[in-house]
């Protein structure tokens, strides 16, 4: 929609000056082809031109900074206005591959065992509860259940740590399993096992 009476360069020399009535019409004749350029060259995405609209905006708002610096020099203005354009696309297509890939300082040679936050609240939870029960015995089978279930002793090592015989030791291990048993459906309100 180029006024009535001026040329392309005419137009172009008027918008570079400053003019709203040129700078108007030269951005009206200009955006059309940005677009389609914009949209060819990156395409739809998710079924729609956004990206590429978006983009072609971003063109037209580079046009209209850098007229007043455009000084015509034996190249046509559209030489320019796709210069631009160009770039625009060009850095809209390294951003988007940015965010398609993953930085990674390293790889690991294994997989990561360590254990996930879920497991780390059931480890928690089951810590707790474990606390608990074991407080409802007294010191030395609460020593001997430490000793032998969760460090691995055995029964003469845990006698020997204890001064009792490695009888004495199965003795009082067996009846603290069947009080924290016991102990375990009365705190958790659980059916104690059978």
């Amino acid at each position: 929609m180029r006024t009535v009476g001026w040329s392309e360069s005419e137009l172009v020399e008027r918008a570079v000056r400053g003019e709203p009535a040129a700078t108007e019409a030269l951005l009206t004749d200009v955006r059309p082809g940005v677009v389609r350029y914009c949209r060819a060259r990156l395409g739809q995405i998710g079924g729609a031109y956004t990206t590429a609209d978006d983009i072609s905006q971003e063109v037209c708002v580079a046009i209209l900074r850098a007229l007043p610096r455009y000084r015509q020099q034996g190249a046509p203005f559209s030489a320019f206005v796709y210069g631009i354009a160009a770039r625009k696309v060009a850095d809209a297509q390294r951003s988007a591959i940015r965010r398609l890939t993953v930085s990674v300082d390293s790889v690991p040679e294994r997989p990561d065992s360590t254990p996930g936050p879920e497991q780390q609240a059931v480890s928690a939870d089951q810590a707790r509860r474990l606390a608990l029960l074991l407080n409802q015995l007294n010191d030395t089978q609460r020593e001997i259940i430490v000793l032998r279930v969760a460090v691995g002793l055995s029964a003469d090592e845990v006698g020997s740590v204890l001064s009792m015989s490695a009888v004495a030791v199965r003795v009082a291990q067996s009846r603290a399993l069947a009080k924290l048993r016991t102990l375990a459906g009365d705190v958790f309100n659980e059916v104690p096992a059978a």
